[in-house]
C-alpha cells in the first residue's frame, strides 16, 4: 500500500501534476487490498497517473471509482494502465458518463487482462453507440476470466442485444449477467434466448424493466435454471470422481503394502527354510509331521470358530442394519412432513405480505388522489386571481380610455380634479398589489401542505419497505436453521455410512489374512509332500542295509498320507466354505451400497426442495420489490421529485 502512493506521487513529481489531495488522504486511510474512491471528482490526469501506477501495483485486488464523473477520456487513460494488471480482481465503474470511447477501452481491457473476474458498469451510457459497444462485445467474447458482469442502466437496445448475443455464444466463462433496466424489447429477448441454447455457463440473468414479453422471459429463466443445474451435477460429479480417485489411490497402496508384508513373510520363510536342517533323521521328519498334523488340526478348529462369530458378527449387523435403515426412514418420512408444514405457514405468510402490500398500494394510491386534488384545486385558485388581475386590468383600460375622450371636452375638470384621480387610481393599484400578495401567499401554503403530505407518503412507504425487510430476513433465518437441521442429519448419515465402511473394510482385511493363511497351509503341505518325496528315494537307495525299518516306516508313511489325504480334503471343504462367505459378505456390502446409494439420492432430493423452495421465496420478494419500485417510479409523486430535482 505505501509503495502504490509513493508510485504514486512520485509519477505526479516527474510529470509535474499536483497530487490530488482526495486520493493521498484516500490511499493513506487504506490498509486493505481494496481502494475504494467512490465519489470524488477525478480529473484525466490524475486517471492517468492512476493508471500508470496500477501498471506496477500488486497489492490491490478491488478497486471501487463509481461516480466518479471520469468520463470517456479519463477512462481510456485509466483502463489503458490496467491491461497487463495481474493482481485487480474486481472494478467498478458505476456512474461514470462512459461513452463511445469508454466501451471501447472496456473491450481492449476485456481482450488483455487475465485476472480481472467481476466488471461493474451500471449508470452509463454504453449501448447509445452501437460500434462502440460492438468493441466491447468483441473484447468480451476472447475474454476467458470475467464471471460477473452489470450492465444495468446503459441503454442498450435490440442492436445492442444482438452483438451480446452473438459474445455469449463464444464466452462461457461468463456466469452472472445483469442487464435491468434498458431497453432490450421483443427482438432483443429472443436473440439472447437463441445465444442461451448454446451456453452453458450463464447461471443468473436479471432482466427486470426491459419490455420483454412474459412468455420470452419464463424461456430465458428456463435456459438459465437448465444451466445451474448443469454446472452443480458437473461440480457434483468433479468432487465425486476426486473422492473416488483419492479412495482408489488409498486402496492401491494399502494392497502394495499388504503385497510388500506378503513378500517379507515369503522370504522370511525360505531363509527359515534354508537355514534348517535337510539332513535329519527319518524319526525326527516324522515327528515334525505328526506336530503339524496337530497345528493343522488346532487352525482348522479355529478357522471353524472364526467362521461361527463371524456368521455370527455378520447376523448381528444385518439385523442392525435393517433396524438403522427403518429409524432412518421415519426420520426422513418426519423431516418431510415438517418441511411440508414449513411450506405451508411460508405459503401464508406470503399471502399475508401479499395483502399487506395491497393496502399500501391502496394507501398510495388514496395519498395521490388526493396530491392530484390539492393541485388542482391551486391551480384552480391560481386560475381565479389571474381571472380577477385580467378584469382589473381591463377596468383600469376601459377607464383610461373613457377619460381620454372626456379629456378633450372636460380639460379644465380634469386639471382640477387631476390629483384627486391620481389618489383614487394608486389606492386601487395598491389593493391590486396587497391582492397579488395575498394570492402569493396562498400559493405558498399550498406547496408548503403538498410538501409535508408527500413528506410524510414517503416516511410511511420507507417504513412499509423496513418492516418487509425484516420479515423477509426473519424468514430467510427461518429457512437457514432447517437448512442446518438437514446438514446436521446429512451429517450423522455420512458417519454411518464411514462407520459402515471400516467395518466393511475391517471384515476385507480379515478375509485377506485368512486366505494368506490357507496359503500358507498349502504351501506348508507342498513341502512336506516334496521331503516325502525326497525321502522315499533315500529309502529306496537303502533298501539293501535297512529293509525292516523301511517297511515299519513305510507303514507309518502311508498312514500319515491317508491322514493328509483326509487332512486336503477338509480344507478343500473350508476352502469352499470361505468362498460361500465371501460370497455372501459381498452381497451383503452390495446391499447395503445400493442403501446408501438411495438414502444419499432422498436426500439430494430434499436439498434440491429446499433450493427450489428459497429460489421461489427470493423470486417472489423480488417481484414484491421490483412491482413496489415500479409503481413509486411511475407514481405522479415520484415524476414530481424527479422533475424538481
Amino acid at each position: 500500500m505505501e509503495d502504490f502512493r509513493q508510485t504514486y506521487l512520485r509519477l505526479c513529481k516527474e510529470r509535474g501534476v499536483e497530487p490530488q489531495e482526495s486520493v493521498v488522504v484516500k490511499l493513506q486511510e487504506c490498509r486493505s487490498p481494496r481502494l475504494d474512491v467512490s465519489g470524488l471528482s477525478l480529473s484525466a490526469d490524475t486517471c492517468t497517473l492512476l493508471g500508470r501506477a496500477f501498471q506496477k501495483d500488486t497489492f490491490f485486488s478491488e478497486v471501487s471509482l463509481s461516480d466518479c464523473m471520469v468520463g470517456d477520456e479519463g477512462a481510456k487513460v485509466f483502463l489503458t494502465g490496467l491491461f497487463y494488471n495481474t493482481t485487480l480482481k474486481v472494478l467498478d465503474l458505476k456512474g461514470n458518463n462512459l461513452k463511445s470511447s469508454g466501451a471501447e477501452a472496456l473491450g481492449k481491457l476485456l481482450a488483455r487482462n487475465n485476472s480481472l473476474t467481476r466488471l461493474v458498469l451500471d449508470w452509463n451510457a454504453l449501448g447509445v453507440w452501437d460500434e462502440a459497444f460492438a468493441i466491447f462485445c468483441e473484447g468480451l467474447g476472447s475474454n476467458s476470466v470475467l464471471t460477473h458482469l452489470d450492465l444495468r442502466n446503459n441503454q442498450i437496445n435490440h442492436h445492442g442485444m444482438l452483438a451480446l448475443a452473438q459474445t455469449l455464444k463464444r464466452n462461457s466463462s461468463l456466469k452472472v449477467l445483469d442487464l435491468r433496466w434498458n431497453n432490450i424489447g421483443l427482438l432483443g429477448g429472443r436473440c439472447l434466448l437463441e445465444a442461451l441454447q448454446s451456453n452453458h455457463g450463464v447461471e443468473q440473468l436479471e432482466l427486470a424493466g426491459n419490455n420483454i414479453p412474459s412468455d420470452t422471459l419464463k424461456a430465458l429463466e428456463h435456459v438459465v435454471g437448465r444451466n445451474t443445474d448443469r454446472q452443480s451435477t458437473l461440480r457434483e460429479s468433479h468432487s465425486r470422481t476426486q473422492v473416488l480417485s483419492k479412495e482408489i489411490q488409498n486402496l492401491k497402496q494399502e494392497k502394495g503394502r499388504q503385497f510388500q508384508n506378503l513378500m517379507v513373510t515369503i522370504d522370511r520363510q525360505r531363509e527359515e527354510m534354508g537355514q534348517s536342517n535337510r539332513l535329519q533323521m527319518t524319526e525326527a521328519a516324522l515327528a515334525l509331521s505328526e506336530q503339524k498334523n496337530h497345528s493343522l488340526a488346532e487352525l482348522i478348529a479355529r478357522l471353524k470358530v472364526e467362521k461361527e462369530q463371524l456368521m455370527e458378527t455378520q447376523s448381528r449387523e444385518k439385523k442392525k442394519a435393517h433396524e438403522d435403515s427403518a429409524s432412518r426412514e421415519g426420520k426422513l418420512l418426519r423431516d418431510i412432513q415438517n418441511l411440508i408444514d414449513t411450506n405451508v405457514q411460508l405459503k401464508n405468510k406470503t399471502e399475508e405480505m401479499e395483502r399487506k402490500c395491497k393496502s399500501q398500494q391502496q394507501q398510495l394510491f388514496e395519498l395521490k388522489q388526493g396530491l392530484t386534488n390539492s393541485t388542482a384545486e391551486l391551480k384552480l385558485k391560481l386560475a381565479q386571481a389571474e381571472d380577477r388581475l385580467e378584469i382589473e386590468k381591463r377596468r383600469f383600460k376601459q377607464g383610461l380610455e373613457d377619460m381620454d375622450h372626456l379629456r378633450q371636452r372636460e380639460v379644465e375638470h380634469v386639471n382640477r380634479h387631476r390629483d384627486e384621480s391620481e389618489k383614487a387610481l394608486q389606492e386601487r393599484i395598491y389593493k391590486l398589489e396587497g391582492q397579488r400578495l395575498q394570492l402569493e401567499e396562498d400559493l405558498s401554503k399550498a406547496k408548503a401542505a403538498c410538501v409535508a403530505e408527500r413528506s410524510q407518503a414517503e416516511e410511511e412507504l420507507s417504513k412499509a419497505r423496513v418492516q418487509a425487510r425484516q420479515e423477509e430476513q426473519e424468514h430467510v433465518s427461518s429457512l437457514e436453521e432447517k437448512l442446518r437441521s438437514v446438514r446436521t442429519s446429512l451429517q450423522e448419515v455420512q458417519l454411518h455410512f464411514s462407520q459402515q465402511k471400516q467395518i466393511i473394510s475391517e471384515q476385507q482385511a480379515k478375509n485377506s489374512q485368512q486366505t494368506i493363511e490357507t496359503d500358507c497351509l498349502r504351501r506348508r503341505i507342498e513341502e512336506l509332500q516334496q521331503e516325502l518325496s525326497g525321502k522315499d528315494q533315500e529309502k529306496v537307495t537303502e533298501v539293501s542295509r535297512v529293509r525292516l525299518e523301511l517297511q515299519e516306516q513305510i507303514g507309518h508313511l502311508e498312514a500319515e498320507r491317508i491322514a493328509q489325504g483326509g487332512m486336503k480334503e477338509k480344507i478343500n471343504a473350508l476352502e469352499r466354505e470361505i468362498k460361500v462367505l465371501s460370497s455372501n459378505h459381498r452381497e451383503a456390502l452390495l446391499d447395503k451400497d445400493s442403501e446408501m446409494s438411495s438414502l444419499l439420492e432422498k436426500l439430494r432430493l430434499k436439498e434440491a426442495e429446499i433450493k427450489r423452495m428459497r429460489d421461489d421465496e427470493a423470486q417472489r420478494a423480488t417481484y414484491l420489490q421490483n412491482a413496489i419500485l415500479t409503481y413509486v417510479q411511475g407514481s405522479p409523486l415520484a415524476q414530481y421529485s424527479s422533475s424538481k430535482k
